[in-house]
Formats: structure tokens, C-alpha cells, sequence
């Protein structure tokens, strides 16, 4: 409580002009991200998000110069009034509380999802400055995907690995790794999906939670959005807006456009790395962190990723070990839902 005062007494000091407020800010919590970030909606006048976010744990300096890159380019990122770096307050922007998730449907998909390959547009068109940006690394996307071992596989589901699993398990992150190096290389925001994304006035999207951006496959902010951890779409719909997205955002310098099926490709199996690491970070979520309601959520991103599975030959032997050793143990858990209905 001591901190949240402070942090009330410090955005009083440092309202933007043309802001109000009464002697005393008074906070009330709103739903934050996965991170350790808090959030707080003030009732000043507009209203504006104070944050707390622990610099020992959140990397302030690399969020404020992503987020003033991005509204350069015409993202509609919070405008940043004030920061201490030092305790890690931010004083920001309030973008509202209309989130994709909630408004879409059957009706809304087509609309929402121009409104957010838009701005997904804007991003990729962001200047790729290393200083700001860094490479999506093989290291950093290798690590990403030891997440599933580490933490769903042996933490969550108590299955130890032996040197042949573990070599299967490096086979096909090899495998995804040059799929994703192979493709054009553009800023990522890298969490791009309907809970970091909000329906603004005008048609405008507000854009959170991209303090992680990287410089990375251009297939990824697509396929994290059309493919999303908490709602699923037809098939014919995503590949049909797949499609159309990557021939649109191939780069005019990057010479004849591939055929649609290597397109699909690159989409799909990026989506099996980025599935294959969130299998570890709902995990480390509840385990480590307590969040247990990323579990509900682990059937679809399983069905995700074995649906690739299914559909390439190259990765047959996963998609056989995952039935026949991971599958027992999962279907015992208290979260288990048939993953072949996940998000129907």
C-alpha cells in the first residue's frame, strides 16, 4: 500500500497539461499482463495508467524507447507522460478498457482483423534499429522452446526426458529455426494477439505489451494474431488472411513473391515455435507464478500445435511422441479438455 501511495503522490507531481485532479489521486487496479507490471487506472480527469513495474524485473529503458519508436511510425502505443526509472513508476496514456478478445465474434472478426493488420502494417514499416530492436536471435528462440521441456513436459506434467527425447526435442527446434530464419526479417512485436490490442474511436487500434519487440520473422506477429492462445477462427479464415497479409508485406526488394504453399509453411510452423514455447510459459505461469488461469487455455494451444504436427511429415515423430508419451499423462490433469474441440 505504501508503494501504491507513492506512486499516487508522484503522477499527481507530474500530470500532463490539460489534466485535473483532486488533491489526492486516488488508483484502482486494472488486469495487467503476464509480466510483473501493475496497473492502475487514475481518476484523474481524463483518466490516465499508472504503473509499477520493479526495474529489477522489467526493463524500463527498452519499453520506453520501443513505445517512442512505434508511435513514430504511427502505432497507436500509450503516449508516456513520466517515468522514474529508478522505482519504476510510469505514468501513461490511458487507452481505454475495449479489448479485441471481448468484441469478437462471427460478426466483428473481419473488421477487428483489418483494423489490426493495419496497424500490424505500421509495425513491420517501424525502422529495424538494433539499438531499440534487437535480433530475435537462433539463441533467443531456441531458449524460448526450452520452455516446453523445462517447464510443461518436466514440471507440470513429471515426465523426465531421456538423451533420445531430448535429441527429438533438438531436431525439430533445428527445424524451426531455419524456417524462421529463412523468412524477411521486420520488427516484432511479439505478443500480438486479442488481449494486447483495443478497438479506439475512429477505427484506431491501441497497441500494449510490446515491450519485448525484437527484430524478427515477418510471419510472427500474424500468426500469434490469426492463430490466437485464447480464441480460434475457421481454418479457410486464417489461411485465407494469411495469405493475402504475407503477399502484401513481402518486401519489394526481397525479389518474386514465394508460392502460397511456402507462405503456409513459414505461417504454420512459426506458429508450432511460438505454440511450443507458450506450452511452457502457461506452465511456468501457474507453477512459478500462480496465474492458474493459463491453464484453462493449454487445450487450444495444444491443438495448435498438433495440428501442425499432423499436417508436416517432418515432424511425424514428434506429433507420435507426443500421443504415446505425453498424452497419458495429460489427460489425467485437472485442466485436460479434448484438445480436438479446444476453442470450438
Amino acid at each position: 500500500m505504501a508503494e501504491l501511495a507513492a506512486l499516487c503522490a508522484w503522477a499527481r507531481d507530474f500530470l500532463p497539461a490539460g489534466v485535473v485532479a483532486d488533491a489526492a489521486v486516488d488508483a484502482v487496479p486494472i488486469t495487467g499482463d503476464a509480466g510483473f507490471r501493475r496497473y492502475y487506472r487514475l481518476d484523474t480527469r481524463p483518466p490516465l495508467i499508472a504503473v509499477i513495474a520493479p526495474p529489477d524485473r522489467e526493463n524500463n529503458p527498452a519499453f520506453v524507447a520501443k513505445g517512442l519508436a512505434l508511435g513514430r511510425a504511427g502505432v497507436h502505443v500509450p503516449a508516456i507522460h513520466s517515468v522514474d526509472f529508478q522505482r519504476g513508476f510510469l505514468l501513461l496514456e490511458d487507452l481505454g478498457d475495449r479489448l479485441f478478445l471481448p468484441l469478437l465474434d462471427g460478426d466483428s472478426v473481419a473488421s477487428l482483423y483489418d483494423r489490426a493488420e493495419g496497424a500490424l502494417a505500421r509495425i513491420q514499416g517501424v525502422a529495424p534499429d538494433p539499438a531499440v530492436f534487437p535480433p530475435y536471435s537462433e539463441q533467443l528462440l531456441r531458449d524460448e522452446m526450452q520452455l516446453f521441456p523445462d517447464w510443461f513436459v518436466t514440471q507440470l506434467l513429471g515426465i523426465s526426458l531421456d538423451g533420445a527425447e531430448r535429441q527429438l526435442l533438438a531436431d525439430t527446434f533445428d527445424r524451426l529455426l531455419a524456417s524462421a530464419r529463412a523468412q524477411p526479417q521486420v520488427v516484432v512485436h511479439r505478443d500480438y494477439h486479442s488481449r494486447n490490442l483495443l478497438a479506439m474511436d475512429g477505427g484506431d487500434v491501441g497497441v500494449v505489451d510490446f515491450q519485448d519487440g525484437v527484430v524478427g520473422p515477418f510471419s510472427y506477429d500474424l500468426v500469434s494474431l490469426l492463430k490466437d492462445c485464447y480464441i480460434r477462427w475457421p481454418a479457410e479464415l486464417v489461411r485465407r488472411r494469411a495469405l493475402a497479409f504475407l503477399r502484401a508485406a513481402w518486401p519489394a526488394s526481397g525479389g518474386e513473391t514465394p508460392a502460397d504453399g511456402q507462405l503456409l509453411a513459414w505461417f504454420d510452423l512459426m506458429g508450432l515455435q511460438r505454440h511450443i514455447k507458450v506450452l511452457g510459459i502457461f506452465a511456468r505461469l501457474w507453477l512459478r507464478d500462480g496465474k492458474a488461469r493459463y491453464l484453462d487455455d493449454l487445450p487450444l494451444v495444444m491443438r495448435y500445435t498438433l495440428e501442425v504436427t499432423q499436417h508436416y511429415k517432418d515432424f511425424a515423430h514428434f506429433n507420435q511422441w507426443f500421443g504415446e508419451r505425453l498424452m497419458p499423462v495429460i489427460v489425467s490433469q485437472p485442466w485436460y479438455r479434448p484438445w480436438q474441440q479446444a476453442g470450438d
